[in-house]
């Protein structure tokens, strides 16, 4: 038990889920900073930027959305959300690279997951919009595969993969919260080709109100606040 966490208290609960209770969720971040400040430095020939404090984050820095995610019920609760189906449980890991030549492109994901049915979720936070958002999707599904296959085992063990990006714009300039893409044959879209590989888009810049449920769009309005915005009540449990 962590020493911000109460007896009989769930570590979710102890957390605050994504609002309540913002101090014991500093004093978790607290425990994160060192490992980052260090790993900035390195990156930055030790040179410090300006500071930004604990208190002017907000989930869309990385740094808070994977301390937030890191929850299990906090991140079953997002993939429930945007699956639309249960999830008894999940491993979470945060930031996790997946690098297996030091010739060839390495990768870090922001939240990678796994369930009981060893199906492998990746979660990433996309604050500007790049180029070739689909193609990096793509290497990401790939690499998940390859981490997570043994030699010698046969395709059907292949795990189903969902890639999520959690965009703090449109990427598809079509005003729709959710996009989501998978396999099918372009003759009858009715024959699928069941390839395990889902990939989604949120964002937060959607219109489309009525054909998403109501929690999403409350989230997704969330993520798109500043710090002051941040503070409302969304009436909605899984934000609060």
């Amino acid at each position: 038990m962590s020493d911000w966490q109460q007896p009989g208290e769930s570590p979710a609960v102890a957390f605050g889920g994504i609002k309540r209770d913002r101090s014991k969720t500093m004093v978790l971040l607290d425990e994160m900073c060192y490992n980052h400040a260090m790993e900035f430095l390195c990156r930055n020939g030790g040179r410090m930027k300006k500071r930004k404090t604990l208190q002017d984050l907000t989930i869309k820095d990385n740094f808070m959305f994977g301390a937030v995610m890191q929850v299990e019920e906090n991140c079953r609760g997002f993939l429930e959300m945007v699956l639309g189906f249960p999830i008894e449980r999940v491993v979470i890991s945060t930031e996790k690279s997946i690098i297996y030549h030091p010739e060839y492109r390495g990768v870090r994901l922001d939240v990678y997951a796994e369930d009981e049915q060893h199906t492998h979720y990746n979660v990433e936070m996309q604050m500007r919009k790049k180029r070739a958002l689909g193609k990096r999707s793509r290497y990401y599904h790939s690499q998940i595969v390859m981490e997570a296959l043994e030699k010698g085992v046969e395709y059907e063990a292949v795990p189903d993969t969902f890639v999520i990006f959690l965009c703090d714009f449109d990427p598809f300039d079509r005003e729709l919260y959710c996009y989501t893409f998978w396999s099918e044959c372009q003759e009858n879209p009715s024959v699928e080709l069941q390839d395990g590989c889902s990939t989604i888009f949120l964002s937060t810049a959607g219109k489309n109100f009525k054909d998403v449920p109501t929690e999403l769009v409350k989230f997704l309005r969330f993520i798109a606040s500043d710090l002051e915005g941040s503070k409302a009540n969304f009436e909605d449990p899984y934000v609060e």
